[in-house]
Parts: C-alpha cells; sequence; structure tokens
C-alpha cells in the first residue's frame, strides 16, 4: 500500500470542525479514489460510496429534489440493504462526480444538513463546457487538487527510511555534503523516479516487480487514456487541436529556448487557434506552466507575463513515455546528449508543482536566461537546472548586478554533492524535493 501525503490534509479537513463537503480533484489516474477510500475506511463506521461513471444509475438520485432526507432515501434505494446512514458518522462518497453535475450543486445542501461527510472526487472538474452544475455551490465546497506521487512519496515507496530523509534535509540547512553512499544511492533513486514518474499503479508495480518494460507499458496506457478523454469530453472542433497540442510537447522541450511556441503544434499555427486546446489539457492536470517573468523578483506572480510560458508534463515518466522506445535505458545510462537537459528540467518543474508551486523563469532577449525563479525563504532565488555539469553565466550577471533585479541567492541543481561558490548553493538533482520552505 502506497503512502500519500494526501492522507495528512483529508484528516485535517475531518478535524476542522466547521468543515465544508470537500471536492478533491486531479488528473486521472492519479489515486484520489484509493485514497479517499483508504482514509474513509479508518475515520468513519459507515461509508457510502456512489461511482456516477461505474454506475450511471446513480446520477437518479440527484435528478429531481436535492433535499438530503430525500437523496439519502433514494440512495438506500439504489445502495440495497445493509447500509447506514449514521449522522456524524457516515461520509458519503461521489466518486467521478463531474458526470453527475447535480451531484455537485447537492453539496451546499449537504453542508447546511450538516448531518454527514461528504467527499467527491473527479477528473476534468475544470474544463471548459463539461460537467458544469446548474448552480455552483460558491462557500459550501472546499477543493483540493490531488497529484501523482512526488519524489519523496517515491522514496517512501521503496523502502527510504524517514532518518535518512532527515539527514538530507539536515545536509541542506547546513550546507555540508551527503554521505557518499547515501549520495550514490539517491543519484539512482532520482533516475529511477526520472523513468518511473508517479502515477501511483505504475509506482506500485515498478515496485512489486522492478521491471521497466512493465513501467513503459503501463505508462503509454495512461496516455491513451488522456487521449481517449480528449476525444470523449471535449468539443468536436476541438478535438484534434487538443491531441496535436499535447504530441507536440516533447518538440517544445528540445529547443534551446523552451517558449511554448504554438507554431511549433504544426505549420503555420496560431495562437488563437489553439490556446484553448492547451488550456484544456491544462485543466485536466496533464501538464504545468512555467512563467516568463519581467523581473527576478517578489512577488512573482504579480512579475509573470500571461503570454509567455513555457510547458512541462505534470508527471516526468508520462513525459520520458512519450518518447521513443529506449529512452528510459538512456536515462539509466545518462546517455541522452543534448536532449537531457530538457529531461531535468521537466524533473524538476515535477518536483515543484507536485508542492503545489506555481512555476516562473526568468528569460531576456538579451541573451539572460534562468531555467526557474522560486520564492525560497522569503526571497526570490534564482534555480539553474545543469544536466551534469555547467556554467551559469546568467545567474552570475544578475547576483552580479543585485541593485537592477534585486536577487541576492541563487541555487543549482545537478550532478554533483552540496557546496557553495560564493552566493551559489550547489545541490544534487534529488534534493529539489527539499527546497519546500518559502
Amino acid at each position: 500500500m502506497l503512502k500519500r501525503k494526501m492522507e495528512e490534509e483529508l484528516k485535517k479537513w475531518k478535524d476542522d470542525p466547521d468543515h465544508k463537503p470537500l471536492i478533491l480533484k486531479g488528473c486521472r489516474q492519479c489515486g484520489k479514489t484509493y485514497s479517499v477510500l483508504e482514509f474513509s475506511r479508518k475515520n468513519y463506521d459507515s461509508v457510502i460510496y456512489l461511482n456516477f461513471l461505474e454506475n450511471p444509475d446513480y446520477r437518479d438520485i440527484f435528478s429531481g429534489s436535492l433535499e438530503v432526507s430525500h437523496l439519502v432515501m433514494m440512495m438506500s434505494a439504489l445502495s440495497g440493504p445493509g447500509v447506514q446512514f449514521i449522522p456524524g458518522k457516515t461520509v458519503i462518497i461521489l466518486d467521478e462526480i463531474q458526470e453527475c453535475p447535480e451531484a455537485r450543486t447537492a453539496l451546499k445542501f449537504f453542508k447546511l444538513d450538516g448531518r454527514f461527510d461528504v467527499i467527491a472526487t473527479g477528473s476534468l472538474l475544470g474544463v471548459k463546457g463539461y460537467g458544469m452544475p446548474r448552480s455552483v455551490p460558491v462557500g459550501y465546497e472546499t477543493v483540493m487538487t490531488m497529484r501523482p506521487l512526488d519524489f519523496e512519496e517515491f522514496l517512501w515507496a521503496k523502502g527510504m527510511d524517514e532518518a535518512l530523509i532527515n539527514l538530507l534535509s539536515a545536509c541542506l540547512e547546513e550546507e555540508k555534503p551527503v554521505p557518499l553512499a547515501l549520495h550514490h544511492r539517491m543519484r539512482q533513486l532520482l533516475l529511477e523516479y526520472t523513468v518511473t514518474g508517479g502515477m501511483p499503479e505504475v509506482v506500485q508495480d515498478y515496485v512489486n516487480h522492478g521491471q521497466m518494460n512493465r513501467v513503459l507499458q503501463l505508462q503509454r496506457d495512461i496516455i491513451r487514456s488522456y487521449e481517449d478523454d480528449m476525444v470523449k469530453y471535449a468539443e468536436n472542433r476541438d478535438k484534434s487541436k487538443i491531441r496535436e497540442c499535447f504530441q507536440s510537447i516533447p518538440r517544445q522541450l528540445s529547443r534551446e529556448n523552451k517558449k511554448f511556441q504554438y507554431a511549433l503544434i504544426k505549420k503555420g499555427g496560431r495562437t488563437s487557434e489553439f490556446t484553448g486546446s492547451l488550456q484544456w489539457i491544462e485543466d485536466a492536470g496533464i501538464i504545468v506552466r512555467c512563467y516568463n517573468l519581467n523581473l527576478p523578483e517578489l512577488p512573482l506572480d504579480g512579475n509573470a507575463m500571461d503570454s509567455v510560458f513555457k510547458v512541462y508534463m505534470a508527471d516526468t515518466g508520462l513525459f520520458i513515455s512519450m518518447l521513443e522506445d529506449g529512452t528510459q535505458m538512456d536515462v539509466l545510462k545518462g546517455n541522452l546528449f543534448g536532449y537531457k537537459g530538457a529531461i531535468f528540467e521537466n524533473l524538476v518543474a515535477d518536483m515543484l508543482s507536485k508542492m503545489g508551486r506555481k512555476l516562473y523563469y526568468f528569460h531576456k532577449d538579451s541573451g539572460l536566461e534562468v531555467d526557474f525563479v522560486i520564492r525560497y525563504k522569503g526571497e526570490a532565488a534564482l534555480l539553474e537546472v545543469k544536466a551534469s555539469s555547467g556554467n551559469t553565466k546568467s545567474t552570475r550577471i544578475i547576483l552580479k548586478h543585485s541593485e537592477k533585479y534585486h536577487v541576492t541567492r541563487a541555487i543549482k541543481l545537478g550532478d554533483y554533492n552540496v557546496g557553495r561558490s560564493e552566493r551559489i548553493l550547489t545541490l544534487p538533482h534529488y534534493m529539489g524535493f527539499l527546497l519546500r520552505q518559502v
């Protein structure tokens, strides 16, 4: 059984005496249903589970009155004998709620009634034109986002002792090298995570069997399911554009300047033609955007340029699976030449976005470019990602002119141990998941 951080978030939600019905959304197959069911079985005497995708008849429960007593009566009728609705001790799980928009409207009435907890899960909840309820229960619901396993959760799955993770944190804070045996082990685990990613089914299969061919097959099955969703949920005029947009991501990241260009989707492609398609993929939780900054200073969101951005896959393992056969072994052996930089950039974007961070970078036409800019320990910090080693010319120029750029802190992630060179802190790639402090 995979340990997930979401369980602690669900516990905090339940412990709030004034908690509202919860919507847990996220990309398909990231573990929402499993986590909610595991949590519910541990924390409630009675669990009522309705899956609108597996059993469309459940939609009829919400087709008439949304008064809670009526809904309970209808659920009892469809769920059969043995189902108990115990005030204060029952949770109602509405799985795949995007298939029944009126069930989301009903969340307001469950909150006002107060007898039962409700947790709804769903994919593509925010996708324009699909699954929108008659009335969104603003103020009567809490929304959380669940993502695939992050690197730390992957380490737990691989049996990494918490004491060793704490040791890594201490090495970061004290800026001292990681002991070599642990350093080498972490480098290997990071490469495994890079090709495996964090989709729960994939990680569990890898832990059980350790076979990369099985990993690749499962990942490509997930990619196909995403493409099936594009056909199922998107409007007819958008289906082909969304797929073209999605399939262009590896090409977008192969360029030296990784700014997303609509012309790379197809020859002559325009912003007006594909902007909605890209938004659809982002809303589905498949990709994350990284916005360029006018200046690399706080507040980062206030300095972001909405129309200039890079795009990364939200899960690096799925990104690797979109490349040709053999790429997994190339990553594990380090034989990727120029494209290695794109993979490690996506890996760091994976780590940062799974923390819930929005992503930013800094690029000027003069040639200055920094891979990421993050808020770290109350300051703006430049974050360079090097596939192995590499110069940090742009970072050094920006640090030299702190009166202009207002940045005094920089971090370089690469294939080396912890160290410092003046104002640049060098860290091994695998420590990216520890850059949590804002």
